[in-house]
């Protein structure tokens, strides 16, 4: 290297530095280096280190088009998905709306019907618990305190809810509180680690043999209680939230006592909100 630097410098003495006559001189200063280089013998070991450096690299190109071939196609295929979504979740709502509009008109009384999602957390400690609620506690993943999850509404979680009210608080979420859980304080269980979901491949490496393989398609999952819902709600680590902003009114009296705990309806939104 130095002694190609030295003949371009020596070869440029006597030319001027416009762009054709550096391009000149760089090729005179390479051409003298190869004449002087061909009675030389490189050894076999720098001959052998230069094809396997070559072949690296060849691959590590050919891995880095192949990630970004396979990046932009799963971009325009999950950008599709969120739309969908999008139309999916306007049209329930605009199909409430006439079914109240409709059964208003006709003089009666629409009742909506009951949420298929759950989302409880969990609003004491530890200090007075027996030994059943603790193991349903355990079994419903609210070990801490403020800890949140999502629950499927069966005849089983109702029933492990009500044995458990004095310590949850739990209701009806809708998909705002959903989304902001999963986007705001979203961790995932990967290979029994807590791993926060800051891109979609954190989704996709354990719930992509499930058509999951974004956000949007785990919050969807959620929201609608799909047929991959039990996984879906096992990779998210129980939620770690906040002591809501304002406090909590009375923890130890029921919600229809005008305390905290028990079933409070959609109003668990307002809760969770001041929780994230």
């Amino acid at each position: 290297h130095l002694q190609f630097v030295k003949v371009t410098n020596k070869l440029s003495k006597s030319v001027s530095y416009t762009s054709e006559a550096f391009n000149q001189t760089f090729l005179q200063a390479k051409l003298y280096l190869l004449i002087n280089k061909m009675g030389e013998t490189i050894p076999e070991s720098v001959l052998k280190k230069r094809a396997t450096l070559a072949e690296l690299k060849a691959k590590r190109e050919e891995h880095k088009a192949k990630i970004t071939k396979d990046r932009k196609a799963k971009r325009g295929k999950i950008f599709k998905r969120a739309e969908q979504y999008v139309k999916e979740y306007k049209a329930l709502e605009n199909d409430l709306i006439r079914q109240k509009r409709v059964a208003k008109a006709a003089g009666n009384i629409f009742v909506e019907p009951e949420s298929k999602l759950i989302v409880a957390t969990r609003i004491r400690g530890i200090i007075g618990v027996s030994p059943k609620v603790r193991k349903i506690l355990q079994l419903l993943r609210l070990r801490q305190i403020h800890n949140t999850v999502f629950l499927k509404a069966n005849k089983a979680t109702i029933n492990m809810l009500r044995l458990v009210e004095p310590f949850v608080a739990y209701g009806y979420p809708n998909l705002k509180t959903v989304r902001e859980l999963i986007y705001k304080r979203g961790f995932g269980k990967v290979n029994k680690q807590r791993i926060p979901i800051a891109d979609n491949s954190v989704v996709e490496e354990v719930l992509g043999k499930k058509d999951i393989i974004c956000v949007e398609d785990l919050i969807h999952e959620i929201y609608t209680v799909g047929p991959n819902f039990k996984a879906a709600a096992n990779f998210l680590w129980p939620f770690k939230l906040s002591s809501p902003n304002g406090g909590f009114k009375r923890k130890l009296l029921h919600f229809n006592e005008g305390g905290d705990a028990g079933n409070r309806g959609e109003k668990i939104n307002a809760l969770i909100k001041r929780m994230i």
